[in-house]
């Protein structure tokens, strides 16, 4: 995707009981299907990754992160995906949508997915606040003390780091998306960050979705 593709959407299915007991045939030619859509999903759209979080989450079975060059774009997707097969045996759990912009803290950072990054193997999801206080601090405070942050990020260079902002258009202010190749790194520099003191200023980061990358035909498969 090029830099002006900066809407991104994280939706996390559940898959019902029901699908399972479709006869094989079926099965098959729903995945294969749903497979193609989201090998080709058009014009201005990407799929960053399916994931598949068989076995890290009790509520959650699939993730499906998409971007896009225009809300519209994302929307239609996420329709032509329900109107498959297999979609219609998937329950959208929840669905992250935010917008990818360089930090205002230091420009030259960014999104991962913006930057043309390849995906790593693991995915780590979730919603992100701060709170009140952090913005009525002076716009210098609040870049020295994510200067320390980032910092202690640099520690870890093989996380990728995908922030995206939701201001106004979902409950959440930002979507955090971490990507490795280990998530044993994941949890090594998320347990660091707890030492900043910008840590004191968050308000929400749960819940927290982890997946496994798959080709889409293995991730869909694991739903069987």
């Amino acid at each position: 995707m090029s830099n002006s593709s900066n809407f991104t959407a994280f939706w996390l299915y559940k898959c019902r009981h029901d699908w399972r007991e479709q006869p094989a045939d079926v099965r098959r030619q729903g995945r294969e299907e749903l497979v193609k859509l989201l090998e080709s999903p058009g014009e201005g759209l990407g799929i960053r990754g399916v994931y598949s979080t068989i076995g890290f989450r009790a509520d959650v079975d699939l993730i499906v992160w998409a971007v896009g060059s225009d809300a519209d774009h994302i929307q239609d997707l996420a329709t032509r995906i329900r109107r498959t097969t297999l979609g219609g045996a998937l329950e959208m759990e929840q669905a992250y949508i935010g917008v990818g912009t360089a930090s205002q803290y230091d420009p030259e950072h960014g999104p991962a997915f913006i930057k043309g990054t390849p995906p790593a193997n693991f995915l780590s999801v979730y919603p992100f606040i701060k709170t009140p206080e952090w913005y009525l601090l002076s716009y210098e405070d609040r870049r020295d003390l994510m200067k320390v942050h980032g910092q202690l990020g640099k520690e870890y260079p093989t996380i990728l780091t995908n922030t995206v902002s939701s201001f106004g258009i979902q409950d959440q202010e930002f979507i955090v998306a971490l990507e490795d190749d280990d998530p044993a790194v994941l949890v090594a520099m998320v347990q660091r960050l707890r030492l900043a003191e910008v840590r004191k200023y968050t308000s929400v980061d749960t819940p927290i979705f982890l997946g496994r990358l798959k080709d889409p035909g293995e991730a869909l498969s694991d739903l069987e």
